[in-house]
């Protein structure tokens, strides 16, 4: 049978993964077909729409099969690459990160109570909070954007009761802030694991009003991470039409079955496991790896496990970074008293290495 083996369907591809050139990233297809068949491969670039470009078709190197190899060269951000054998044929369309820098986003889960605090003791500015306060002085120091991903209630308090007196405010910091939604609550655990596009559009749709009433519309992403990591295809696809492009995850096993995963099965389970990223071609959904749950490494870990990352390049070159909001607070069960000092390190690491703080959609992924 005739198949392309690598990269696959929907591979992002970076100066890291190829040989860039004057003309473009030059890369090598591998694949499988029948002992002894003839294999031509040919690139052909796509546009928005997904239309071939016709004047830039080109031709790879033939080879032999079974496990034939050959050298193209991607000179479109999108191009299909297709095998042919005798009268089969095999596709596959990737992407050409063709602006990439290193860079990192820091995102932040599970928050809700830094908007209860702010609004029930109305100080004079956001920042007089402390959790927001830590942020500030991330930014100030390390020029670090930071992505809030938020809960629609916790304890007595949901998002209709924060007041938009603040509203001036975030709009003047939306250069470096975000918000969008994560859940309606902390419990239950796993909230969309099996639910129903309806269930999880409605939530969605309840923070992402409130998120525009006290805040603006300036400060929503057509990125977020859903709470827990797990989501039904059909709850995805609801997301994606309300505006949602990518999700992030944590893409790992547990007992040796996918777990943190959204609707993804064990085979691009792995695969994300591995890479920085993936762009989902049927469902147009983008999906971005987490490189380091913060809260979760104590700081003297924190950077020989970014170094390890780095040092391999499909994991190099876009960097996810996360920590929970309730572990900021000493009367949290989970309380990381050096919450402050695991976030400026991992940060402190990006900035020291050259990755630039960036958000999803500013450009392509950030780029």
């Amino acid at each position: 049978m005739l198949r392309i083996t690598d990269p696959i369907d929907g591979a992002i591809l970076n100066h890291n993964m190829g040989t860039p050139r004057d003309e473009g990233l030059e890369i090598v297809v591998t694949g499988d077909a029948p002992a002894g068949a003839r294999v031509r491969v040919v690139t052909v670039g796509v546009d928005v729409a997904g239309r071939a470009i016709a004047p830039l078709v080109r031709t790879g190197s033939s080879a032999r099969g079974p496990d034939f190899s050959c050298r193209v060269v991607l000179r479109q951000h999108r191009t299909m690459i297709t095998a042919t054998s005798g009268g089969e044929s095999y596709d596959i369309t990737v992407l050409w990160d063709h602006d990439s820098f290193k860079r990192y986003r820091f995102s932040t889960d599970d928050n809700c109570r830094f908007l209860a605090e702010i609004a029930g003791d109305r100080p004079d500015s956001l920042f007089d909070q402390p959790y927001m306060a830590l942020w500030r002085d991330m930014h100030e120091q390390y020029g670090t954007r930071v992505h809030h991903n938020l809960f629609f209630e916790h304890e007595d308090f949901d998002l209709t009761k924060m007041p938009d007196t603040y509203r001036d405010e975030w709009q003047a910091n939306a250069d470096w802030i975000r918000l969008t939604f994560h859940s309606r609550a902390s419990q239950p655990r796993n909230p969309y694991i099996s639910a129903t596009a309806e269930e999880i559009g409605h939530d969605f749709d309840v923070v992402t009003r409130e998120i525009e009433r006290f805040a603006g519309p300036e400060l929503l992403s057509p990125f977020t991470t859903i709470h827990w990591g797990e989501a039904t295809l059909e709850g995805c696809r609801a997301l994606r039409e309300r505006g949602v492009i990518g999700l992030v995850s944590y893409f790992i096993f547990r007992d040796g079955r996918p777990v943190v995963s959204l609707y993804l099965d064990e085979t691009m389970t792995r695969y994300m496991n591995t890479h920085d990223y993936w762009w989902d071609s049927r469902e147009d959904i983008f999906l971005i790896k987490h490189d380091m749950v913060v809260n979760n490494v104590a700081p003297p870990d924190i950077v020989p496990q970014l170094d390890a990352l780095a040092a391999d390049p499909n994991q190099t070159e876009l960097f996810e970074l996360m920590i929970h909001e309730p572990q900021f607070y000493p009367d949290y069960s989970g309380h990381r008293p050096d919450y402050r000092e695991r976030v400026e390190t991992a940060i402190r690491w990006a900035t020291e290495n050259g990755y630039k703080s960036v958000f999803y959609e500013e450009g392509f992924l950030g780029a």
